[in-house]
């Protein structure tokens, strides 16, 4: 297997580091963003919710409250994906991002099936209820106003960050707008005396917030069993490292999310007879143009092969190189002291050789090359282990 040296998080330290340390500062000033926004509106509708008797805006508070404790995962999980990778990680911290959008998605539904519980209470005990309080429309829409603008800054930054989980927290902040407008519809039908309004607005944001952690959780979880890319996104992948000098097939191409990276390793066959050197040129060669045309890239794994095993690889059932060389040696009819030059290649259920002899060996030791190549001719066409030997004679020293 041909892999680079490189490391795969820093093919370009100074710049992929420059760039890690800007991500980290974006995501973290957004988040305490959302934490300041939020704790101002948390506090404020829970004081108004319950003076103005308005159910749905309290659950709207809960649900706010709930954005306080998934920007704090948000800010655990951008400051842990921010670290190097170590012994353990090898491939950094990306993860943190995923297991943090797997809690909050999951956070979301606890609390929306909460608020759902509380507005079917209050609804089967209308006659009891207060009226609802006019302070309680002003303050939905101030709500609304908020969330709206701070979901477009969010969304700005985490979009050009790459990072699903800020997306998903900008997202969540749409979801808390959205519902900050049924509230006010709920709000507006309760002041005209529909007092089942209120109720019913509770339980529309409820099954909002249901649905946005269902999806968020169900995304995460997709990353950690290792969803691939989209067909397009490996067609893309898949002609980048086709047309690699030097590649003649592709196969066992595969792709797995990292937060906001993609890990990619793919089989590329070459033909059996080059040297190692070229293989390895070959496979970094593939490597570093995915990397170089497919941002989203952290890194590729090239393992050569000198044949299409997607079948099944025969050669594994071949003896080490000692055991050949040994058995070559029966075949040639010979003992030298060792090959100059000895190239063994494991194709199929049987390996081939090239021999290469000195022309002062063959002398001092009575051999002529042609009364070799006659004994290889009988034997070669039955032998089990070799299907072709070449042998050759150098000239110079």
């Amino acid at each position: 297997m041909l892999r680079g040296t490189h490391d795969p998080l820093h093919r370009h330290a100074p710049d992929a580091n420059l760039r890690a340390n800007q991500r980290f500062a974006d995501g973290q000033r957004i988040t305490w963003v959302s934490v300041g926004v939020n704790v101002v509106l948390t506090t404020m509708q829970m004081i108004v919710g319950f003076f103005a008797h308005s159910q749905s805006l309290m659950a709207d508070a809960m649900h706010t409250l709930a954005d306080i404790i998934s920007d704090g995962f948000v800010l655990y999980a951008n400051r842990k994906g921010a670290e190097a990778a170590d012994d353990a990680h090898p491939y950094g911290h990306g993860r943190y991002e995923t297991a943090a959008s797997l809690v909050l998605g999951l956070l979301l539904v606890g609390t929306g099936v909460g608020i759902l519980i509380s507005a079917a209470e209050r609804l089967s005990n209308l006659g009891n209820l207060p009226p609802v309080g006019v302070a309680a429309m002003w303050a939905a829409l101030f709500t609304l106003a908020a969330k709206e603008g701070l979901f477009r800054y969010m969304l700005g930054t985490a979009e050009r960050l790459r990072s699903p989980m800020l997306v998903a927290n900008a997202w969540h902040a749409r979801a808390d707008a959205l519902s900050s407008l049924v509230v006010a519809a709920g709000i507006g039908g309760a002041l005209l005396g529909f007092n089942f309004a209120d109720g019913v607005a509770a339980i529309v944001v409820g099954a909002m917030i249901v649905r946005a952690g269902f999806r968020f959780a169900w995304e995460a979880l997709s990353e950690l069993i290792d969803t691939g890319l989209s067909a397009e996104e490996v067609a893309a992948i898949r002609q980048t490292v086709a047309s690699t000098p030097g590649v003649l097939g592709l196969h066992e191409l595969r792709t797995r999310h990292m937060a906001h990276q993609v890990l990619v390793d793919a089989h590329v066959q070459v033909d059996p007879r080059i040297s190692v050197s070229e293989g390895h040129w070959i496979a970094e060669t593939a490597r570093n143009s995915v990397l170089e045309k497919h941002a989203e890239v952290l890194d590729v794994l090239v393992h050569i092969d000198a044949e299409n095993d997607t079948s099944g690889n025969a050669s594994l059932k071949l003896p080490a190189r000692p055991m050949l060389l040994a058995h070559l040696r029966d075949l040639l009819g010979c003992e030298p002291p060792h090959f100059n030059r000895t190239v063994l290649h494991y194709l199929g259920n049987r390996a081939e050789a090239e021999v290469v002899f000195s022309a002062s060996y063959l002398n001092e030791a009575h051999l002529e090359l042609e009364d070799i190549k006659h004994r290889l001719a009988k034997v070669l066409p039955t032998d089990p282990l070799f299907s072709k030997v070449h042998i050759s004679q150098r000239i110079a020293p």
